[in-house]
């Protein structure tokens, strides 16, 4: 008999936005608004105005995962762009 495929296991919406609290700190920024909500294309995003919004998937996603996605889109708060800057303060919190 075939095992049931178990649910994801995750966390909860206040979890999740307590992480982006810790890591705002961390990193010396204050985002305006954190929504979480279904993205069709992408994990998540940064508008110029402060406002994160985040791929509710990252709810059911691995840690470090989540991790990445969060500081991406808080070093979005120091730096608007994908440049050499933006990558090196990425790979500093990240610790990698």
């Amino acid at each position: 008999m075939a095992a049931k495929p178990q649910p994801a296991v995750g966390i909860t919406r206040n979890a999740f936005k307590r992480e982006v609290r810790i890591w705002a700190r961390r990193i010396g920024v204050q985002p305006k608004e954190v929504h979480l909500r279904q993205l069709k294309s992408k994990q998540a995003s940064c508008s110029p105005h402060g406002r994160l919004t985040f791929n509710l998937d990252l709810l059911s996603a691995s840690p470090s995962t989540r991790t990445e996605a969060i500081v991406h889109e808080l070093v979005h708060l120091k730096v608007p762009n994908h440049g050499k800057l933006f990558k090196q303060l990425v790979v500093t919190y990240l610790g990698i």
